[in-house]
């Protein structure tokens, strides 16, 4: 394969700006936006999201299966990210953008609507994006590299609709104290960053276009997509039990995390009582704990398996964020009003969480495509796709999941809509700390349990990359058992060393 250069890495990165932005926009806004300001209920408002991740979660997988198996003249993964573009953009400014007198039942419909359409569309780009990134080298260092880019570039997305949002579309005004009560900017903030992710969408796969000839293609007559070869291929995916330990944990964890996002505004809001101007500064630590995480992580990765790196960023990305609302629930904390709070929470909450975030997804992105390749060598297939479906089918069914608990958690504890911060009852107030800190922790403590079982080594992979590059040229084991002296001998035809080298892998596999 031709060196990758740094502007195809460049490029592929920027492309996951466009997953940020719709991230960050969901994870932050979206919720609150339509019940705190539009007065949808919190179990109506999660119960749509719910719903629009089900669905996208059911399609995650299955895009991935079509487009491992995609033949074009601009190969498997390009022609869908082209063709997303103008769909995500357009969808997304819209969910933001719901008529006037709907009723509840309006807006339940038109945020369930265009929550699956942006969704869908989404992962019509996302899943081939992943998959891509996986492609681009199977070198394991350089690999852990490209997804820093993808990492970075993804944060900056997320970082932008934050500080953008709270400094300038949804600022203070002398009608709305908190800009983000304000249902006026929330249209153009929509419009902004549909463009963002339109121009971001295109560059990516104009950037890389030149790799086209370099990627893997699929086999020469490929089984016709079905959901029952959806099945056999999720079904060989999970047979996996490094695979099962990170898909099940991932599953755990992003309930955990989904919860966290979808209350994050709720805390800010009425929990810390930050000012808007006092939110989007809550950002300058995160872009510190994103510029230092990711090279520190990345050349840690050299020197430490990609697990380890994995797991530690997972257990400081949930220590950080559980310990500022158990201190102040049950020990000690500063006063809302101290600014000695909103700089303990600039240096814990933000910088410290970030940093453990970025060593998390830097690893695991790059610890998906190493499975791939373990599956190739026991399966003779290459599907990038499946895998990446698989983990956004964890992640956004599981977040969905998250975003309804939250829902019913905000009923139940009765947080009206547009309730005035400061105002709102105590018992209320400590209600919410409870669910975001020790309810949330507990359940990333069962997530790393699973995640834990993860095996796949720096020097299980070095084994598997050089039995996939002898079988590529051709060649199977040097060796092979002869029945006539019943010993192991060099010589035997290549068909008969590829059965057995299959059949080891397998038994390793399974």
């Amino acid at each position: 394969m031709q060196n990758l250069k740094l502007n195809h890495k460049i490029a592929f990165g920027v492309g996951q700006m466009a997953e940020g932005i719709k991230n960050t926009s969901f994870e932050t806004f979206l919720f609150f936006y339509y019940n705190q300001v539009l007065g949808l209920s919190g179990s109506l408002s999660g119960l749509a999201i719910l719903i629009a991740l089900v669905f996208d979660a059911v399609t995650d997988p299955a895009t991935g299966s079509f487009s491992d198996s995609f033949q074009s003249r601009w190969g498997r993964r390009h022609p869908f990210m082209y063709i997303s573009a103008l769909p995500l953009a357009v969808t997304f400014c819209l969910l933001f953008t719901p008529p006037s007198g709907l009723g509840e039942w309006g807006l339940f419909a038109w945020l369930t609507i265009f929550a699956m359409l942006v969704r869908g569309s989404m992962t019509l780009y996302h899943i081939p994006h992943l998959a891509l990134g996986a492609e681009l080298s199977g070198d394991y260092n350089e690999r852990t590299g490209i997804v820093g880019y993808r990492t970075f570039f993804g944060a900056v997305g997320g970082v932008g609709v934050h500080m953008l949002g709270f400094f300038y579309f949804l600022r203070s005004t002398a009608d709305f104290e908190h800009g983000q009560m304000n249902p006026s900017g929330y249209p153009d903030f929509a419009l902004f960053f549909a463009g963002v992710i339109l121009v971001t969408v295109l560059y990516s796969a104009a950037g890389t276009h030149s790799r086209i000839p370099y990627l893997p293609r699929p086999p020469d007559n490929p089984d016709r997509f079905s959901f029952r070869r959806l099945g056999r291929e999720m079904t060989g995916a999970l047979s996996s039990p490094s695979f099962r330990a990170l898909f099940v944990g991932l599953v755990i964890f992003f309930v955990a995390r989904g919860v966290q996002f979808a209350l994050l505004l709720y805390m800010n809001t009425y929990f810390w009582e930050l000012s808007t101007r006092q939110m989007g500064l809550l950002m300058i630590p995160a872009i510190f704990g994103l510029l230092s995480g990711i090279p520190i992580w990345t050349l840690l990765s050299r020197r430490i398996d990609k697990r380890t790196i994995f797991l530690t960023g997972i257990i400081i990305f949930s220590l950080f964020s559980f310990l500022p609302p158990v201190l102040r629930l049950w020990f000690w904390f500063p006063a809302n009003e101290q600014i000695l709070l909103l700089l303990m929470l600039l240096g814990t909450a933000w910088f410290l969480t970030v940093f453990g975030a970025a060593g998390a997804f830097v690893a695991a992105g790059s610890m998906l495509a190493d499975l791939a390749d373990e599956y190739e060598l026991v399966s003779g297939r290459r599907q990038e796709g499946i895998f990446f479906g698989a983990q956004a089918f964890a992640g956004k069914s599981a977040s969905g999941l998250g975003h309804q608990i939250a829902g019913w958690c905000i009923d139940l504890i009765q947080l009206s809509p547009q309730a005035d911060p400061g105002a709102v009852a105590p018992d209320v107030v400590h209600h919410l700390g409870i669910l975001y800190g020790p309810g949330v922790f507990i359940l990333s403590i069962i997530a790393f349990g699973f995640l834990w079982r993860y095996r796949l080594t720096r020097e299980r992979h070095a084994e598997i990359q050089h039995k996939l590059a002898r079988k590529e040229s051709g060649h199977g084991f040097s060796f092979g058992f002869s029945r006539t002296t019943g010993q192991f001998e060099v010589g035997l035809d290549q068909s008969t060393e590829r059965a057995v080298e299959t059949a080891s892998e397998r038994d390793l596999y399974n």
